[in-house]
């Protein structure tokens, strides 16, 4: 038995370069386990192992079953050790919870608290909520997963996930610390520390409607947050501290810590995604801060700390990559900034748009496409806002009042390929999003994410899992729902 001194550790430093990894699917060999004493970027409070009392352990190493389950009842546990081991593949791992260390079902809710659950096996979850009306809260709890595919805290199918002051780590490629797949649901966390080393591991993979409050994040090989197709994440005075590193994958060359796309897999529904930072702050290692591609989306920034260290990134990149179909893939942006700081330039090509809104006092400092007129860029800039140019820029339109909101800084700003004068007051309209984002791949009227050319599902990313390990080994699930999950085979409740 551990003491339970429920002591947190203070830690703070400099963060250690770790894993020259980056996105990737559910395949190969898990990285290094995680320590418990890595430095962070910034100093924050963390439960470790010796801060549990375990005093009653619950095992599992069979393939595909769990050490605990709750199907349709109410349970609860406290001070209790988890570990799991044991193997599963594919969709009835992603989606259904099999071979998860806790798994919740059929509307069940239990609680954990003070509590230790580790993993060590392909596709074993550590936490899983299933279906709809189905509730997990567990809180003051240590996760640890080492296996591929093997996210912290996971859910799907409608399911609610409530964490409280957690510590996760996850070393394993495609484990996401806070994770969903098909059909998503609705996950809060507070407070904790949640940190991944594996390729395709970003802090947070979303295809729910995720919010996280007070907490510590980073990423070192991937992208800190992934939203896919129709879904949220929303950060509230949070640090995420991201370094995506190393690519395994060809569809697209940028490196990034907020990824927004769409996959075309059929794990999410298409439509407008959003993603909200109030507060708290984003430290970017390598490459841009965002990157959207093939969907449409709503960037909301409010007194948002950001740091690009990457003096060669962008603030923001809309444009094609490889999901989707060519011509019609391209990033849908309106980014709107209140009492924000924004430096760094934005870039936008020939098939993306932006709408770019300047508010309460928020100060932009960079280009927008300062090699030439590009995609469709509207930008307004309420008075008390300002845009300082670094370079030339060239936008399609342009609502500002006469006065000092827009300083050229000796640079050039052409509006519809007319040079903007100094000081000059302008009145433009801002582009409409909300269609043709995400397309391409055949699906028919009122089937989100339809079967592709010739009734063939679309490829997943690099042909298997998205970044965050959506979907198994060769990754092409049945498409046409949407993103609702494909009914549970019979005997498999």
């Amino acid at each position: 038995m551990k003491a339970n001194t429920r002591a947190k550790k203070i830690i703070a430093g400099a963060l250690i370069a770790l894993l020259m990894t980056g996105l990737c699917a559910c395949a190969g060999q898990a990285d290094d386990s995680v320590t418990e004493a890595d430095n962070s970027a910034a100093a924050t409070e963390y439960l470790t192992k010796e801060d549990i009392t375990v005093n009653e352990t619950f095992t599992d190493d069979s393939d595909g079953g769990h050490a605990i389950e709750v199907s349709g009842e109410e349970a609860e546990y406290a001070n209790i050790g988890v570990t799991k081991t044991g193997e599963a593949d594919g969709d009835e791992a992603d989606f259904y919870g099999e071979n998860s260390a806790v798994f919740a079902t059929e509307k069940g809710t239990l609680t954990i608290k003070d509590s230790l659950i580790e993993t060590n096996g392909t596709h074993a979850n550590a936490v899983f909520s299933y279906g709809e009306g189905t509730t997990v809260s567990i809180a003051d709890s240590v996760i640890e997963t080492q296996g591929n595919c093997s996210g912290g805290l996971m859910t799907t199918g409608g399911g609610t996930m409530n964490a409280e002051n957690l510590t996760i780590n996850t070393s394993g490629r495609s484990s996401a610390a806070i994770r969903s797949d098909r059909g998503g649901g609705t996950v809060t966390v507070t407070k904790g520390y949640y940190k991944t080393t594996g390729t395709g591991s970003p802090v947070i993979y979303s295809t729910a409607d995720i919010t996280v409050n007070d907490a510590y994040m980073e990423s070192t090989a991937s992208q800190g947050v992934v939203v896919e197709g129709k879904n949220s994440v929303t950060l509230n005075n949070d640090t995420l501290v991201a370094d995506n590193n190393q690519k395994n994958s060809d569809k697209s060359e940028y490196y990034q810590a907020v990824m927004i796309y769409q996959s075309m897999s059929g794990d999410a529904a298409e439509g407008t995604s959003s993603f909200t930072a109030n507060g708290g702050s984003i430290t970017n290692k390598n490459g841009d801060i965002f990157f959207v591609n093939n969907t449409a989306t709503e960037i909301s920034l409010s007194g948002v700390e950001i740091t690009n260290e990457d003096a060669g990134g962008v603030f923001l990149r809309a444009e094609a990559a490889g999901w989707g179909s060519e011509g019609s893939n391209g990033g849908k942006v309106n980014m709107n900034a209140s009492g924000q700081t924004i430096n760094g330039d934005m870039l936008v090509d020939d098939i993306s748009t932006l709408n770019l809104y300047l508010k309460d006092k928020s100060a932009f400092s960079g280009s927008i496409n300062p090699d030439g007129q590009s995609g469709d860029v509207y930008v307004e800039i309420e008075d008390g806002s300002t845009w300082t140019l670094t370079a030339d820029s060239y936008i399609s339109g342009l609502t500002v009042n006469e006065g000092s909101a827009i300083d050229l800084n000796g640079y050039k700003l052409y509006v519809d390929g007319k040079e903007y004068s100094a000081g000059s007051s302008s009145t433009g309209e801002a582009f409409d999003i909300s269609t043709g984002s995400g397309s391409g791949s055949g699906a028919p009227d009122g089937m989100p994410g339809g079967n592709g050319p010739g009734g063939e599902p679309p490829e997943k990313p690099d042909g298997e899992g998205g970044p965050g390990g959506q979907g198994g080994p060769g990754g092409n699930p049945p498409s046409g729902n949407g993103g609702e999950p494909p009914e549970k085979p019979d005997g498999n409740n």
